[in-house]
């Protein structure tokens, strides 16, 4: 598994960190986000967004569960906050989006871990104890693909992150 960690040192910079991860996506990449409420997830995503030329703002499908944005690739934009169990997960159909012809984002992704792809890029989001608008993001991934996508990141990422 390779893993790495960054810093943020503010929300304009966390969107900037997604707006560089959007821009190196592509077809058929999975982000399993995870971290408490106010974390940076939303804030992540809408740089992914950005990074993927979707016009639109997105933000946080909590009622919905699932927003599709439209950019060089189609965003699918997932939040499993409110899902009571697995067998809701399960219930939900996600499959054509989780493998099909776009890129899913997903929060809360650690509700359902079990049912997701094993093949994904992990994000986990968290608070800088003392510091209120850094943020430590964790990545993690096993699978080839991601793991190159994340070394670009690194390459890409110039001054919006400090990365360990």
């Amino acid at each position: 598994m390779t893993a790495v960690t960054c810093i943020t040192s503010s929300e304009d910079a966390t969107v900037a960190l997604g707006r560089r991860l959007g821009a190196l996506a592509a077809e058929g990449d999975v982000y399993l986000l995870t971290g408490d409420l106010g974390a940076g997830k939303t804030c992540l995503i809408r740089g992914i967004a950005a990074g993927l030329g979707v016009a639109e703002h997105a933000f946080s499908p909590s009622f919905v569960l699932v927003r599709e944005y439209h950019g060089r690739l189609p965003l699918f934009h997932m939040d499993l906050y409110r899902v009571a169990d697995h067998a809701e997960v399960a219930e939900l159909g996600l499959e054509e989006y989780l493998y099909g012809d776009g890129v899913c984002a997903i929060e809360w992704a650690d509700r359902a871990m079990d049912l997701l792809p094993l093949r994904h890029l992990s994000i986990a989001l968290a608070y800088q104890c003392g510091a209120e608008d850094v943020r430590v993001i964790r990545f993690a991934c096993t699978d080839p693909r991601h793991e190159t996508l994340l070394t670009q990141l690194i390459a890409a990422s110039g001054d919006v992150a400090s990365w360990n």
